[in-house]
């Protein structure tokens, strides 16, 4: 068995790309536009933009969002598992559990009892898809809402995706499902894509996709969209308190960076206030990109950073971005039977050391996005603005096994340097409530945005 440690704080992100992204490491270097500037073009819905690998190639036309136009990626198969293979398996990941899992109370779950159930399942006989079925079960049993089993074929999939294996055909943007809408919301759109040439932008809703509405039953699927290379495809589009529109866009393979959104936020009292939406902590560019930012914004008035559908990621990634505003001891990392200190060496970049800040948080920030925020809110470098969080704050490490699967369990947690407070129950609390679903507003009238801005002691 092999056992691969990695500090990550999720496993799956919540959101969906409707063109999946190639992770190659390259230069980062964000534009700040001021509130309102234009995109990389005028987003005329006859003329779309040609990318530079479809220039003299003929646009395909498809099928009206049929499955002729998604080649949709999907999982392998599981490779078969005998009951000899499976019980070596399940012994295995069992006995890891009881030494390794952080909650040793297993959160009031009989451990043993448990295991005795599910050892019976499979003593009794399970087929491959059963088997991993069940152990997802057993995993999801332990009550943490973060601890994950993988099957073999999801295991290949993950490594793909964060090899750059990926390479799929689609516009440029990074949505988010919102089902009690039947709607696809922008999260982010890719400077030079399709997408931002065509003008869209955050909070911008997908409707429909060649006519065809993008929720089927109650679920939005953002598979729709995708498509073979230098294929067309028209969505009707919405921006909150607009009427929808319809923009034609060529796919293309993407490869890129997740980028962040950076710019400065129009006050009425001429104050510098900068605002960083990070998307998450997975992608070692991001750091580089906000040094970037911060380079370029310069000396600042107040900084908004956005952690409002940051699902987590590696402590890599949160590190260097921490140290571009505090340093020293931030708390500890306690296993079962250790604690590690967390110290952070200041970098600073023009007045990001004593700027004042806020930080927005919702009920889509987990693991190292609500820890990165609780941290600053512990210090008092911070203030917090938005939604509580969940609480999701285990920290994971991944045991391979030999057939191919895996299992994320929660082996530490963070443990704060002043709060007396239980991060795990209560969430990160705002110092100031204020949030509305990311696809009923824009950027212009974001009422955290504006919350943050008054409490920045600004207008």
């Amino acid at each position: 068995m092999k056992i691969k440690r990695i500090l990550i704080g999720f496993v799956l992100l919540f959101t969906i790309a409707c063109g999946l992204i190639s992770q190659t490491p390259q230069s980062a270097s964000p534009v700040i536009p001021q509130t309102g500037a234009t995109s990389a073009a005028s987003a005329d819905p006859n003329s779309p933009y040609i990318p530079p690998q479809c220039a003299g190639r003929p646009v395909a036309t498809l099928p009206a969002a049929t499955t002729e136009a998604l080649p949709t990626p999907s999982l392998g198969k599981n490779p078969p598992v005998t009951k000899d293979e499976q019980l070596k398996v399940f012994d295995e990941m069992t006995s890891i559990i009881p030494s390794l899992y952080v909650y040793p109370d297993f959160n009031g779950l009989n451990w043993p009892a448990t295991v005795a159930t599910y050892r019976a399942k499979v003593e009794a006989g399970l087929d491959t898809e059963a088997f991993y079925t069940e152990m997802g079960n057993l995993i999801t049993a332990l009550g943490d809402e973060h601890s994950q089993f993988e099957p073999p074929a999801e295991v290949s999939a993950a490594n793909a995706e964060l090899s750059g294996q990926n390479n799929y055909a689609g516009i440029g943007v990074e949505i988010m499902p919102v089902p009690q809408r039947n709607l696809l919301t922008v999260l982010l759109d890719f400077p030079g894509s399709t997408a931002d040439h065509a003008g869209l932008k955050p909070h911008d809703n997908l409707l429909d996709v060649d006519g065809i509405p993008v929720s089927n039953n109650g679920v939005p699927s953002a598979q729709l969209v995708r498509g073979p290379a230098c294929s067309a495809v028209v969505l009707t589009v919405q921006t909150p308190g607009q009427q929808p529109r319809n923009v034609t866009l060529l796919r293309y393979n993407i490869q890129s960076y997740v980028p962040i959104v950076a710019q400065l936020v129009t006050t009425h009292d001429g104050s510098r206030i900068g605002y960083i939406y990070l998307p998450s902590f997975f992608d070692e560019t991001i750091p580089a990109q906000v040094k970037k930012a911060l380079e370029q914004f310069g000396p600042l008035d107040g900084l908004i950073l956005d952690n409002r559908m940051n699902p987590g990621g590696s402590s890599l990634v949160v590190e260097p971005i921490l140290s571009y505003f505090t340093n020293g001891l931030l708390g500890h990392f306690a296993s079962r039977t250790d604690s590690q200190p967390f110290e952070i060496n200041a970098d600073p970049v023009a007045n990001s050391q004593t700027v004042p800040m806020v930080v927005l948080v919702s009920q889509n920030t987990a693991s190292f996005g609500e820890i990165f925020t609780g941290i600053l809110q512990d210090i008092g470098r911070a203030k917090v603005v938005g939604q509580t969080t969940p609480g999701h704050v285990e920290l994971l490490e991944s045991h391979d096994f030999s057939d191919g699967s895996r299992l994320w369990l929660a082996q530490e947690r963070f443990v704060e340097l002043h709060s007396q407070a239980d991060w795990k129950k209560t969430g990160i609390v705002p110092d100031v409530q204020a949030y509305a679903d990311w696809d009923t507003f824009t950027f212009e009238n974001d009422p955290s945005i504006a919350a943050a801005v008054k409490l920045l002691g600004h207008q």
